[in-house]
């Protein structure tokens, strides 16, 4: 019995770890936003330099802080990495 309760408090805490992500240093809230709005003005696919560049002069955020805020938005869910690299949004504007 103790190691199912073990188990179960494990799983219960790493939803809780799982719930605390935080956007990428430097960036907050309106940056997240910002980012699915220019995501999605591209056609909602992150995976080329053509797709980086009107993202990154629509939020303001760098090529580093891009490249973080769409792992980012893996890691919420608000995106699924693409088969050969890059991501598609799959959130707002975007959602399928």
């Amino acid at each position: 019995m103790k190691k199912k309760i073990g188990l179960m408090g494990a799983i219960a805490a790493m939803g809780i770890v799982a719930g605390c992500t935080a956007p990428p240093e430097g960036t907050g809230e309106q940056d997240v936003a910002k980012f699915q709005v220019a995501v999605a003005s591209i056609g909602c696919t992150l995976k080329t330099e053509a797709d980086y560049l009107p993202v990154e002069l629509q939020t303001g955020l760098s090529r580093e802080q891009s490249t973080q805020m769409a792992a980012y938005m893996v890691t919420t869910e608000r995106a699924v990495r693409l088969e050969g690299g890059g991501i598609r949004m799959t959130t707002g504007a975007c959602a399928a």
